[in-house]
């Protein structure tokens, strides 16, 4: 069964991606207290919800298994934040899946540009990264980890 995307819309979705976000942040092994993770946990429908913003879900036989949130970064510049795709599941195409999904998504809500960062040791998610036409960029924000890696894509 193919791997399905859907948009986040109810108070069970935005759950889901909670707890894939919190995974996310156990699997990374680092603390996240400089982007106030916690305060983010408690307002995902805000932060990742319309009129600029989207929670995107990755779903396999009947699981939420991958997530991803696009938020607006600045006016035409959105964020890709926090893709994550459980371990066991990962090599499923949910990755991919949910970084096409987050690029029409930006596109239809009228972004012209994606940043993110990422750690250089997460070398599956640079590939898809750069698979996808994102290119490496001058920091766009102070993010004290180190070997961080900042990624934009521009869109047509």
């Amino acid at each position: 069964m193919p791997v399905r995307v859907e948009i986040a819309e109810t108070p069970a979705q935005y759950a889901d991606g909670g707890k894939l976000f919190r995974e996310y942040a156990d699997f990374l092994g680092v603390d996240l207290g400089f982007q106030d993770f916690a305060g983010e946990m408690a307002t995902l429908p805000v932060m990742y919800g319309p009129p600029d913003g989207s929670l995107l879900l990755a779903w396999l036989d009947g699981h939420c298994i991958g997530a991803v949130g696009l938020r607006r970064l600045a006016p035409g510049v959105a964020e890709m934040k926090r893709l994550f795709v459980q371990p066991g599941h990962q090599g499923s195409g949910a990755g991919r899946a949910l970084v096409e999904a987050f690029i029409a998504r930006a596109g239809v809500l009228g972004y012209r540009r994606i940043r993110l960062d990422t750690l250089r040791s997460l070398t599956a998610a640079l590939a898809l990264y750069r698979h996808h036409g994102f290119v490496e960029i001058a920091p766009y924000y102070h993010n004290p980890l180190p070997d961080v890696v900042f990624m934009e894509r521009v869109l047509p």
